[in-house]
């Protein structure tokens, strides 16, 4: 059986693969992994042809509070493995010469109901 933690995530990210495609945004692929490096949770291309890697961070409660939280846990050393994991996606891809940016997810979960707030260019690269 799943860890509950777990499932709760993989709902979350759905979550935001649906919103994502209802604001006309490509999901290009979805939980990329690169050996021991790590993941990406979501690259897509919005309307104006960017690649967006969305970090998504599920946490139980309003989504007024999920937002600071989930900002809170991407710490430096998390930040820097999501631009390594970037620029090897663009490599990967010859996509070296396309805008991207890496984006944060935070997703709600109260009562059944899941929310998000999208926080762009949250890690600086």
């Amino acid at each position: 059986m799943p860890h509950p933690r777990q499932t709760l995530g993989q709902r979350g990210e759905s979550f935001v693969v649906y919103r994502l495609q209802q604001a006309g945004h490509t999901i290009l692929e979805r939980n990329w992994r690169l050996g021991a490096l790590g993941e990406i949770d979501i690259a897509a291309r919005d309307s104006s042809g960017e690649i967006m890697f969305v970090e998504v961070r599920t946490r139980r409660g309003p989504a007024e509070h999920v937002i600071d939280e989930a900002l809170a846990s991407i710490r430096a050393g998390k930040q820097a493995k999501l631009i390594r994991l970037a620029q090897a996606f663009l490599d990967q891809h010859d996509l070296v010469d396309v805008p991207w940016r890496i984006d944060v997810a935070a997703v709600g979960y109260e009562e059944g109901v899941f929310t998000l707030e999208m926080v762009h260019d949250a890690v600086e690269w």
